[in-house]
């Protein structure tokens, strides 16, 4: 659900952010920095956030991990420091005075007590080795995670573009002599035209339909279909998607091109494309998360499966914008802006014929000498 939260915040700030001094000119305009460098607020506010989030993560982020609960964690000290601090600021400085009566209980806020000892919780003696980890299903399941993570990273990168992209102009000569002679339905070029403020707009409807479906809908539909029989069901809406959002560009617009698509047709079909792809992210993506994390073959190394997922994630989020952007500016040099977007809805397809080979685990697939008797 923070996740929805963010979709929603983050696009309309960074559309309201957007070239401040051509937005609003009486509050920016002539200031040469924000003139030279348009998009540079919505940036640098990401920056701050991002920033933000690590002094968090290293000031009140307690380590979880079985093997380094004995460990000392400067981080978490400072952190608990600081908030014993900000807690007598709230108070005023007034501290209870010291009472007679042995049996009474010290109440000063200024006396800092002492530090509690981390008890250890590990519960397995041996550590499965690295080479046990990849069994069957964790291979599988990390396959199926590479490839959903793929396609739902590029959807989010190529969104914005497709969103910005000009609306295609008859009157105007196709800009590259190698584009191919319109011919619908699948040779055609052009985006939607939108500006900053209407793609952050668009871009928000992701969030409010997934915070709905987060809220309303996921739990109940999860409890009764269990995990994998909904994250399969559901990785089926990412093809219809991502087939369906080139057309967008065909919607009828109030507007005539070259202005940017308009109109109560153009936005119930970008609500309808979305909501597709909501449906599918909102259903789908948890639950990928409890099966990576349920496919480990032992406990003892949930943390480096978990780490491998993320990582097989990582570079699936990071190679699928930058190979897709080039597929979408060379499909449209070519006048096919739909050559991405199939292809993309190809990737979603395999990442289906994926999960038929996945199974959820228990977490404890591999049993060690001493598990038995710890448990």
């Amino acid at each position: 659900m923070t996740f929805n939260i963010g979709i929603i915040i983050g696009p309309v700030l960074g559309g309201i952010l957007s070239d401040p001094a051509g937005s609003y000119p009486a509050l920016f305009g002539g200031i040469e920095f924000f003139e030279r460098f348009p998009y540079a607020t919505p940036n640098l506010l990401s920056a701050f956030f991002l920033f933000s989030a690590t002094v968090s993560v290293w000031l009140f982020l307690e380590e979880t991990l079985d093997s380094r609960l004995d460990r000392r964690d400067r981080g978490v000290e400072i952190g608990r420091k600081l908030l014993n601090v900000l807690s007598r600021d709230r108070r005023g400085g007034y501290a209870s005075l010291p009472s007679t009566t042995p049996s009474s209980v010290e109440m000063s806020p200024t006396v800092e007590s002492a530090p509690r000892t981390k008890l250890s919780r590990r519960r397995y003696t041996q550590r499965l080795s690295f080479h046990r980890i990849f069994t069957r299903n964790v291979i599988f399941t990390l396959v199926a995670s590479f490839i959903v993570s793929f396609h739902v990273g590029t959807f989010n990168s190529l969104w914005f573009v497709f969103l910005s992209t000009p609306v295609y102009d008859p009157s105007k000569p196709a800009e590259s002599p190698d584009a191919l002679q319109r011919h619908l339905p699948f040779i055609f070029t052009g985006g939607m035209g939108l500006q900053p403020r209407e793609v952050g707009m668009a871009m928000a409807i992701l969030g409010v339909l997934g915070i709905g479906l987060q809220l309303g809908v996921y739990p109940w539909l999860s409890a009764r279909m269990g995990t994998v029989r909904s994250w399969r069901s559901f990785l089926l809406f990412f093809p219809l998607a991502y087939f369906a959002v080139p057309f967008l560009s065909l919607a009828p617009s109030s507007d005539p091109p070259p202005s940017p698509k308009n109109g109560v047709i153009v936005w119930m079909a970008i609500a309808a494309v979305l909501t597709f792809q909501v449906v599918g992210r909102t259903f789908a993506l948890p639950a990928q998360t409890i099966l990576v994390n349920n496919c480990t073959p032992h406990p003892s190394v949930l943390g480096t499966v978990h780490g491998v997922g993320q990582s097989v994630s990582s570079f699936a989020r990071t190679i699928g914008p930058i190979m897709c952007g080039f597929l979408y500016g060379l499909g449209l040099a070519r006048g096919v802006i739909g050559a991405v977007w199939w292809g993309l809805s190809g990737v979603a397809v395999c990442g289906v014929v994926a999960s038929f080979f996945v199974r959820e685990g228990d977490g404890h697939e591999i049993w060690l000498e001493g598990d038995e008797e710890e448990e």
